[in-house]
Protein backbone atom coordinates (compact mmCIF):
# COMPACT_ATOMS: atom_id res chain seq x y z
CA UNK A 1 0.00 0.00 0.00
CA UNK A 2 1.09 3.24 -0.86
CA UNK A 3 2.51 5.66 2.06
CA UNK A 4 -0.96 7.96 2.86
CA UNK A 5 1.21 10.80 3.28
CA UNK A 6 2.59 10.68 0.18
CA UNK A 7 -0.78 10.12 -1.95
CA UNK A 8 -2.04 13.94 -3.59
CA UNK A 9 -5.39 14.81 -2.10
CA UNK A 10 -8.46 15.27 -4.92
CA UNK A 11 -10.63 17.78 -4.85
CA UNK A 12 -13.71 16.79 -3.30
CA UNK A 13 -17.29 18.49 -3.96
CA UNK A 14 -21.00 17.56 -2.81
CA UNK A 15 -22.14 14.16 -3.51
CA UNK A 16 -18.84 12.74 -3.09
CA UNK A 17 -19.12 9.53 -1.48
CA UNK A 18 -17.41 8.68 1.70
CA UNK A 19 -14.96 6.01 2.32
CA UNK A 20 -16.11 2.66 2.66
CA UNK A 21 -15.87 0.80 5.58
CA UNK A 22 -12.84 -1.61 3.65
CA UNK A 23 -10.85 1.79 2.77
CA UNK A 24 -11.02 2.83 6.40
CA UNK A 25 -9.71 -0.35 7.56
CA UNK A 26 -6.87 0.03 5.40
CA UNK A 27 -5.89 3.39 6.17
CA UNK A 28 -6.34 2.89 10.12
CA UNK A 29 -3.43 0.45 9.89
CA UNK A 30 -1.31 3.96 8.83
CA UNK A 31 -2.97 5.99 11.58
CA UNK A 32 -3.67 3.84 14.52
CA UNK A 33 -3.74 6.65 16.87
CA UNK A 34 -6.48 8.13 15.14
CA UNK A 35 -9.52 7.35 16.72
CA UNK A 36 -13.24 7.89 14.24
CA UNK A 37 -15.75 9.56 16.57
CA UNK A 38 -19.18 10.83 15.48
CA UNK A 39 -20.44 14.33 16.15
CA UNK A 40 -23.42 15.59 15.08
CA UNK A 41 -23.87 12.63 13.08
CA UNK A 42 -20.80 13.28 10.98
CA UNK A 43 -17.79 10.88 11.35
CA UNK A 44 -15.06 12.46 11.98
CA UNK A 45 -10.87 12.02 12.70
CA UNK A 46 -9.41 12.81 15.70
CA UNK A 47 -6.38 12.96 17.66
CA UNK A 48 -4.71 14.37 20.61
CA UNK A 49 -1.24 15.44 20.86
CA UNK A 50 0.72 16.03 23.94
CA UNK A 51 3.70 18.35 24.00
CA UNK A 52 6.19 19.79 26.68
CA UNK A 53 5.03 23.02 27.00
CA UNK A 54 2.32 25.33 24.96
CA UNK A 55 4.78 27.33 22.59
CA UNK A 56 5.77 23.83 21.18
CA UNK A 57 1.90 23.54 21.07
CA UNK A 58 1.21 26.28 19.16
CA UNK A 59 4.33 25.65 17.09
CA UNK A 60 2.66 22.32 15.93
CA UNK A 61 -0.80 23.97 15.68
CA UNK A 62 0.33 26.72 12.95
CA UNK A 63 2.35 23.71 11.21
CA UNK A 64 -1.32 22.13 11.06
CA UNK A 65 -2.87 25.03 9.61
CA UNK A 66 -0.20 25.98 7.11
CA UNK A 67 -0.74 22.39 5.73
CA UNK A 68 -4.69 22.44 5.71
CA UNK A 69 -4.04 26.34 3.44
CA UNK A 70 -2.03 24.55 1.02
CA UNK A 71 -4.71 21.63 0.74
CA UNK A 72 -7.62 24.31 1.11
CA UNK A 73 -9.08 21.79 3.28
CA UNK A 74 -9.48 23.21 7.01
CA UNK A 75 -9.72 20.65 10.43
CA UNK A 76 -10.65 21.66 13.57
CA UNK A 77 -7.86 22.30 15.64
CA UNK A 78 -8.00 22.84 19.97
CA UNK A 79 -4.69 24.35 21.35
CA UNK A 80 -3.57 24.22 25.56
CA UNK A 81 -1.30 24.18 26.95
CA UNK A 82 0.97 20.74 26.69
CA UNK A 83 -1.46 19.24 23.72
CA UNK A 84 -3.33 19.99 20.71
CA UNK A 85 -6.38 17.92 18.90
CA UNK A 86 -6.78 17.69 15.31
CA UNK A 87 -10.02 16.59 13.88
CA UNK A 88 -10.29 16.14 10.24
CA UNK A 89 -13.01 15.74 7.94
CA UNK A 90 -14.71 16.27 4.73
CA UNK A 91 -17.44 19.44 5.49
CA UNK A 92 -19.14 19.42 1.78
CA UNK A 93 -19.48 15.53 2.11
CA UNK A 94 -20.70 15.51 5.28
CA UNK A 95 -18.09 12.81 6.87
CA UNK A 96 -15.51 11.11 5.92
CA UNK A 97 -13.18 11.15 2.93
CA UNK A 98 -9.58 9.71 1.61
CA UNK A 99 -8.05 13.18 1.75
CA UNK A 100 -8.90 12.90 5.63
CA UNK A 101 -6.76 10.28 5.63
CA UNK A 102 -4.20 11.54 3.70
CA UNK A 103 -4.14 15.10 5.80
CA UNK A 104 -4.20 13.02 9.38
CA UNK A 105 -1.00 11.00 8.01
CA UNK A 106 0.71 14.04 6.98
CA UNK A 107 -0.44 15.41 10.73
CA UNK A 108 1.62 12.60 12.27
CA UNK A 109 4.31 13.69 9.96
CA UNK A 110 4.17 17.08 11.16
CA UNK A 111 4.07 16.09 14.73
CA UNK A 112 7.40 13.36 14.60
CA UNK A 113 9.50 16.45 13.08
CA UNK A 114 8.75 18.50 16.52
Amino acid sequence: MTELAEIKCEACRAGTPTVTEEEIAGFRQQIPAWHIITRDNIDQLERTYTFRNFVDALAVTVKVGMLAEKEFHHPDIQTAWGKVTVTWWSHKIKGLHRNDFILAARTDRLYGEG
